[in-house]
């Protein structure tokens, strides 16, 4: 069996395992067992079932992940666009992966925070340089004007993920589209675009 073979079967074990049971009560041979391979094997892959447990998120988002990547290579899309289209993407995956049924029935409030919390980093830290590279793309063929990218992509990237998610700071859906109007009213300021003309950047809530 070729490694990744074996990578995705420890994943595809642990989340067979969350079907019907929690993840604190889950165990590295709990995994190995239902994977059909030793114990030890697990610890040639991942050190922890912590690993394994950040593992399966990012391979949840990998698609969503290169989505985004290859979407600021098309600079033929304005940077907005683009931007609201790896918004879009993400969310999707978010509410999917969200509505699993491992996740969504037997996972308690801390520990979908916990997978919340590993969600957040993740994307944060995938989408924080694919975002900057679109947001001074933007700034080069003067479409937007901003002094610091990083920063403009790394605020956008917080109030998203920690409002769309809805775990850390929990909010109706009327709250929501308020925030995110008021992200778009700033980021118009900012990056001198006339007042409503990144309204196509709100999302639809659920």
């Amino acid at each position: 069996m070729q490694i990744q073979d074996k990578h995705n079967l420890i994943l595809d074990a642990l989340m067979t395992l969350l079907e019907n049971k929690n993840i604190k009560s889950i165990s590295v041979s709990d995994i190995a067992q239902t994977a059909g391979i030793a114990k030890g094997s697990i610890y040639y892959y991942f050190p922890s079932k912590d690993a394994i447990i950040e593992a399966l998120v990012e391979r949840s988002y990998a698609s969503s992940i290169e989505t985004a990547k290859q979407l600021a290579k098309k600079t033929d899309i304005p940077p907005f666009t683009r931007m609201a289209l790896i918004f879009q993407a993400c969310r999707n995956s978010s509410l999917e992966f969200l509505r699993q049924k491992s996740v969504s029935e037997n996972t308690n409030l801390e520990e979908k925070s916990m997978l919340h919390h590993k969600y957040l980093s993740y994307i944060i830290a995938e989408l924080k340089p694919v975002l900057s590279e679109i947001i001074c793309q933007g700034i080069e063929n003067e479409e937007l004007s901003f002094d610091y990218p990083v920063a403009l992509a790394e605020i956008v990237l917080l109030v998203l993920t920690v409002k769309l998610d809805n775990t850390l700071i929990p909010s109706s859906a009327e709250e929501i589209e308020q925030t995110i109007l008021g992200l778009i009213a700033l980021l118009e300021k900012g990056t001198d675009n006339p007042k409503g003309s990144l309204n196509f950047l709100t999302l639809p809530m659920e």
